[in-house]
């Protein structure tokens, strides 16, 4: 119970430090309205000195495994946002932002920012068109990458490691990662290179842009082979339910137009 308690706590506070963020994004308490049409065109073909986002992104937006990418289909808007508004002004940087991340974000306008983010957001919110984005697993262990085990990874996502006090992932994330508006990032259906890489730079500390620290404090107690497992049963969760077809409504405060 006590765990419970310290980790409600833990996520009150969460939802108040990124929450601001939100709102003075939807100042006036209405919506902000984002040109879907302008982040299509930085997506698919740039802007000035800013490479097309699809040329590592992926034309579907679903991420590269080779490139270490993620997916940005479906991913939630508030997030995206944030970690843009984050590279362009170095909140995110170094080892866990990637090399070019900073440089393209500064180059865009935080309109631009948004616009993408909107645009990006709005692909691929069908779960059965989005599972095709799914990392093969197969494929990628016989390309020699360390590939953990779905099973053991469902463990982690749903119950946590009690005895080593890792709480369970979808306590933030939701049921199997699907996310959570305004503040979690949909983790489930993501690239497996991706979640590993990310899960041991929060462990190490080369990513360090969460709110209250909370993926470091919970990635320190990670070992390889939890970072692997929970990887691997992410990758390929499903949004569903069991015996429910429904997703929960998404409530944004970035609308396109």
């Amino acid at each position: 119970m006590r765990r419970l308690t310290t980790l409600a706590s833990m996520l009150t506070g969460a939802i108040i430090a990124v929450s601001a963020v939100a709102q003075v994004q939807a100042a006036g308490g209405g919506f902000v309205t984002a040109s879907l049409e302008n982040g299509q065109s930085i997506f698919r073909n740039g802007k000035g000195d800013v490479p097309a986002c699809m040329s590592c992104h992926e034309e579907d937006a679903m991420g590269n495994d080779n490139l270490g990418t993620p997916r940005l289909a479906g991913q939630v808007v508030e997030f995206i946002v944030k970690q843009l508004e984050d590279f362009a002004t170095d909140r995110r940087a170094g080892i866990g932002a990637g090399v070019v991340m900073p440089i393209f974000a500064k180059q865009l306008t935080s309109e631009d920012r948004r616009d993408v983010a909107a645009y990006v957001s709005s692909l691929a919110h069908d779960p059965k068109i989005s599972a095709t984005g799914s990392s093969n697993l197969k494929a990628l262990r016989e390309a020699g990458v360390t590939v953990g085990d779905p099973a053991q990874g469902l463990r982690i996502v749903s119950f946590g490691v009690s005895e080593r006090d890792i709480p369970a992932c979808r306590s933030c994330h939701d049921y199997n990662g699907r996310g959570v508006e305004p503040i979690y990032p949909m983790i489930g259906q993501q690239k497996y290179v991706y979640l590993v890489n990310q899960l041991t730079n929060w462990r190490d500390g080369s990513r360090n842009n969460d709110p209250l620290e909370q993926m470091q404090k919970v990635a320190r107690k990670m070992t390889d082979e939890d970072i692997h497992n929970a990887a691997a049963f992410l990758t390929g969760a499903s949004p569903y339910t069991l015996g429910n077809y429904r997703r929960p409504e998404r409530h944004v405060s970035v609308r396109g137009k």
